[in-house]
C-alpha cells in the first residue's frame, strides 16, 4: 500500500495578494509531494501567510498562534510556520518568542520552502526572509486549492517603490518588480482554457507596471497594453485589476477600460487623505486637487464606472479642518465603495520614525465613525438607481444566509444576491434588482 502524502494546511492572511502567494506556496509544496487538507488539525505542516499592514492584522496572527500551540502538544510532530509579511518583518520575535514555530519565511522565498521544511523536521529551524530584486514567480503555476472556479487572481508585478510613510510593504515586500508579460497571458490563458470566467489583475501599484521585452531593442509592455491583451484573450472572460496609484493612473488605462467591454468598469483609487497637507505628510506625491483631476477624468471616459477608495483617520497632526477635507472629498468623488480604518503606526515606517502618532484614540474613533456614516449614506446612493433595472452578473457562489441564493457582482463591482433558480455557479445572467442597502443589491423574484 502507498504511503500517503504528507497534508499542508495554509491559512491565509491579508490582502488579495496573500492570496495569490498562498496559491504559488501551495504549488511549491505539491511538486515536493504535499497534498492539501481543509483542516489545521488533519496537517502535518500548517502554514500562516501573515499580514503586517495594520496592527489588529498581526495581533489576529499572534492570537491563532496560541492556539496553534495547543494544537502542537497534542500532536508534537506537527510541523507551522509563519510566511509572508509578518515573518519578513518580525523574524526575530517569531524564532525567540514563539519556540513552537519551526519555519520563518519571507515573500520571495517560498522556493525554498521545501529544503527550509526538512531542516527544521532535522532539528533546526527553517529561516530564510532575504528578499529578492528579480523573484517573481513567473514560471509558477498557482494551485487554486480554495478557489470557487470562477475567479482568479494574478499577480503581475511584486514589491513597491512608493515609500508611503505609514506603510510596511516596502519593508517587508521589497522593491518592485514587474512579471514577464508573456508569462502573465500564459497563465491567464491557462485560466480561461480550464473554465475560469473572471481574473482580477494584482500589484501593489499596477499603473507602473513595465515589462521589458526580451529583445532589448522592443518597446517595454506597460500596463494599458497588457491590459488590453489580457481582455483580447477572451470575450468571455472578465478582466479586473487592483490597485491604482493616483499618481500613476493615466488615460491611457481609461482608454483601454473603455474600449473592451470585458474590462470591469470598476476603479479602486485609494485617496487616504482629503487634505493635500496630510498626503504630503503620507508621502502620496498628489495633492486633493490632482486626485480630484483623476477622478474627474474617470467620470469623463467611463461615465459608468464605480469608484472605490482607501482612507485613513486619524493620521499624525490630523486636524478637524483635515478630517472635513477628508469628508468633503468623499461626498466630492462619490464612492460606491471604501475601506475605511484609523491609523495605525507601523514600527520601522517613515511616520513612526519621524512623528508623532498624536491623534488620540477616541478622536480617530469619532473620525472614522463618521467617515463609514458617510461612506453608508454614499454608497446607498450609489446603489438606488440599480434598483429596478437589470443588471449582468457572474454568479461566484451561494449566498452566506442562504443555499437557495446565489451572489454575482456587477461590472461596476457591485454584489447581487438573488434566487438560484435554474442559474449555476459560473454562468452571467441578467437580473433585476428589487431593493438595496448600502453594501448589497438584491433581487427578491425573477
Amino acid at each position: 500500500m502507498a504511503t500517503p502524502p504528507p497534508l499542508l494546511y495554509i491559512e491565509t492572511y491579508g490582502c488579495q495578494m496573500n492570496v495569490n502567494d498562498s496559491e504559488v506556496v501551495a504549488s511549491v509544496m505539491r511538486d515536493h509531494g504535499y497534498a492539501m487538507c481543509s483542516a489545521a488539525e488533519s496537517a502535518d505542516l500548517v502554514l500562516l501567510n501573515t499580514c503586517s499592514i495594520r496592527d489588529n492584522a498581526e495581533q489576529r496572527v499572534w492570537g491563532r498562534l496560541a492556539e496553534l500551540r495547543a494544537l502542537k502538544r497534542k500532536n508534537p510532530r506537527l510541523m507551522l510556520g509563519v510566511i509572508g509579511c509578518m515573518a519578513e518583518r518580525l523574524k526575530e520575535r517569531l524564532l525567540e518568542q514563539e519556540q513552537s514555530v519551526d519555519v520563518v519565511v519571507g515573500p520571495d522565498a517560498y522556493r525554498e520552502l521545501p529544503s527550509l521544511v526538512s531542516m527544521a523536521k532535522a532539528g533546526q529551524k527553517g529561516v530564510n526572509v532575504e528578499l529578492l530584486r528579480e523573484e517573481t514567480y513567473a514560471d509558477i503555476a498557482p494551485v487554486r486549492y480554495d478557489s470557487n472556479g470562477v475567479s482568479a487572481f494574478v499577480s503581475i508585478m511584486r514589491g513597491c517603490n512608493n515609500a508611503c510613510s505609514y506603510c510596511v510593504v516596502p519593508y517587508t515586500r521589497g522593491a518592485e518588480r514587474s512579471r514577464d508579460a508573456q508569462s502573465v497571458l500564459r497563465e491567464v490563458q491557462a485560466l480561461v482554457d480550464s473554465g475560469y470566467r473572471e481574473v482580477t489583475l494584482l500589484g501593489q501599484n499596477v499603473n507602473s507596471y513595465l515589462s521589458l521585452a526580451g529583445d532589448r531593442s522592443a518597446a517595454p509592455c506597460t500596463f494599458a497594453q497588457l491590459l488590453d491583451k489580457v481582455a483580447r484573450l477572451s470575450p468571455q472572460l472578465r478582466v479586473r485589476f487592483s490597485t491604482s496609484h493616483p499618481k500613476d493612473m493615466g488615460d491611457d488605462v481609461l482608454h483601454v477600460m473603455a474600449q473592451h467591454r470585458n474590462i470591469c468598469k470598476s476603479i479602486h483609487l485609494p485617496a487616504q487623505s482629503g487634505s493635500t497637507r496630510v498626503l504630503e505628510l503620507m508621502n502620496r506625491k498628489y495633492t486633493r486637487e490632482s486626485y480630484l483631476e483623476r477622478i474627474a477624468a474617470i467620470r469623463s471616459i467611463l461615465p459608468a464606472c464605480s469608484i472605490s477608495t482607501d482612507l485613513i483617520a486619524g493620521f499624525c497632526t490630523e486636524t478637524e479642518d483635515d478630517h472635513r477635507q477628508t469628508l468633503s472629498l468623499m461626498r466630492e468623488a462619490a464612492y460606491d465603495f471604501a475601506f475605511m480604518f484609523m491609523y495605525s503606526e507601523r514600527p520601522g515606517t517613515r511616520a513612526a520614525r519621524r512623528y508623532r502618532d498624536d491623534v488620540p484614540e477616541e478622536v480617530k474613533a469619532r473620525r472614522l465613525s463618521e467617515i463609514i456614516a458617510l461612506q453608508n449614506e454614499i454608497s446607498l446612493k450609489a446603489k438606488l438607481p440599480y434598483v429596478g433595472k437589470a443588471v449582468e452578473v457572474l454568479a461566484e457562489g451561494f449566498s452566506k444566509k442562504s443555499k437557495e441564493q446565489l451572489f454575482g457582482r456587477t461590472s461596476q463591482n457591485m454584489v447581487v444576491v438573488f434566487p438560484c433558480g435554474d442559474h449555476r455557479v459560473g454562468e452571467y445572467l441578467s437580473v433585476t434588482p428589487t431593493r438595496c442597502t448600502s453594501a448589497t443589491l438584491i433581487a427578491e423574484r425573477e
